[in-house]
């Protein structure tokens, strides 16, 4: 297996220097989240097996988990054809993946031009959420 530095310089960061993750239940094959992440962020998540992101709204690395206890261990990377977006599969631990205390974060649908909540919710976010 090549280094993980040269499969780094393989991916395509966009201009902000981000690339498109997805995280989806490695048993289930739910999507559970759409993220970014750098080159600092899919390097640590490769070393360390828990899924890092860059957070675009705080302008820095986000450890999946680090507020709610809600982490991502990964299994799995799968990296599309144009090497600008990835899919991790992973083990979600806690339940949730999403900060408004949903399974998914994909948990609204859209029906006859409405939208549907049909989340399944797994913890109260101002119970978990310090600020």
């Amino acid at each position: 297996m090549k280094n993980l530095e040269e499969i780094i310089a393989q991916l395509k960061f966009d201009d902000n220097g981000l690339l498109t993750a997805v995280a989806q239940d490695q048993k289930t094959g739910e999507i559970l989240m759409l993220a970014h992440m750098n080159a600092e962020s899919f390097r640590m998540t490769v070393e360390t097996g828990h899924a890092v992101y860059w957070s675009r709204s705080r302008k820095k690395l986000w450890h999946k988990g680090e507020e709610s206890g809600n982490v991502q261990n990964v299994k799995e990377i799968l990296i599309d054809c144009d090497a600008d977006a990835v899919v991790m599969k992973v083990e979600q631990i806690g339940g949730a993946a999403c900060h408004t205390g949903n399974r998914s974060c994909f948990y609204r649908k859209l029906e006859g031009g409405e939208l549907v909540d049909v989340g399944v919710k797994v913890f109260d976010p101002a119970k978990v959420y310090k600020h």
